[in-house]
């Protein structure tokens, strides 16, 4: 009989063709020191390179190795999705392709789950220490806004090496560049979070994928995951707020407008004031209606089927034995 599998070891592939190897190996090498049931699961994300050649080729010769191939380049978020999807481990742990993250590092998030943590995420401590202005600053200023908004302090949320338990990840949806957030997306469902350090590699092949579009659409994810985790159960609070705030603003100033102009006798004609308080009024009014949409949709949300923000091309796994 084939034994329950205990880890699952997710990692989002793009372009990587020239690390994909070394990565396997040291990755294996890793979960046999675990002495445990594993696999891993090798997520292709419309690869343009030579990858998915090498991913079969590693496939073929091991069966713990799983691929899934995504018809076209997703992005990382769909990607760690698809593999948490389809992971069958008791604990599943994440890392990138790259080689950046150090493979050695999977037992320590391991343990640290053991000892009761839901959810463990790694802190590259030496990461860019040469290159303070540059990357360092801009890193921690990052990490710390995030923390900030989020309420869930971590020194790194844009390390990849992360362990969850499997009720963890069963549990949330990833759209955008959420993958970052899942600690917090997940601190919404009650897990206990630790943060351990772990080593840091600088890449030595390929590109890095980073740039400044991907800093805006973090911004932009940042600023979803904020309403998310304060009102997304609950649109009418904060849109209902603002409508209020500018619907009674309308109304003072066109109360006082009235005023001046039955006893005061001063003439509305050429008051832009008027037109403000209009606009105010009638903005209020629409911001009232979209928090009572909101509140429509969240209940539709909650109440329809699941759908997918990946499409899967193809699966390429070998048929678990008896002997196995």
């Amino acid at each position: 009989m084939n034994p329950a599998i205990a880890l699952s070891i997710v990692v989002p592939v793009f372009n990587e063709e020239k690390n994909l190897h070394r990565l396997y190996e040291e990755i294996t090498a890793s979960c046999r020191g675990l002495n445990r049931p594993y696999e891993i699961i090798l997520v292709d994300d419309g690869s343009r390179d030579g990858s998915l050649g090498v991913l079969r080729t590693i496939q073929a010769a091991d069966s713990h190795v799983r691929i899934f191939r995504l018809r076209k380049n997703f992005g990382q978020t769909a990607a760690l999705s698809a593999g948490f999807d389809n992971a069958r481990g008791e604990i599943i742990v994440t890392l990138d392709s790259d080689l950046e993250n150090d493979p050695n590092d999977i037992g320590l998030l391991v343990a640290k789950i053991e000892e009761g943590y839901d959810l463990v995420s790694g802190w590259r401590k030496d990461r860019w220490k040469k290159h303070f202005f540059s990357r360092r600053l801009p890193s921690l200023t990052a990490n710390w806004l995030i923390s900030r908004i989020t309420r869930v302090r971590l020194r790194d949320y844009g390390c990849t090496l992360k362990a969850f338990k499997r009720e963890v990840v069963k549990n949330i949806k990833l759209y955008g560049e959420m993958h970052r957030f899942i600690p917090a997306i997940a601190a919404t469902i009650g897990v206990t979070i630790a943060e351990v350090p772990v080593n840091f590699r600088p890449r030595i092949h390929g590109k890095s994928k980073y740039g400044p579009s991907r800093a805006v659409r973090v911004l932009l994810d940042l600023l979803t995951v904020k309403f998310l985790l304060s009102y997304a159960t609950r649109p009418l609070q904060i849109f209902g707020l603002m409508g209020l705030i500018s619907g009674a603003a309308g109304l003072i100033i066109g109360l006082i407008l009235s005023i001046q102009r039955l006893f005061l006798h001063v003439g509305l004609g050429n008051r832009p004031l008027l037109l403000l308080a209009i606009l105010l009024t009638v903005v209020g009014f629409q911001f009232v209606t979209m928090g009572l949409l909101g509140e429509i949709m969240v209940r539709a949300y909650h109440e329809s089927a699941e759908k997918h923000i990946y499409v899967i091309r193809e699966v390429i796994e070998s048929e678990p034995s008896e002997t196995e």
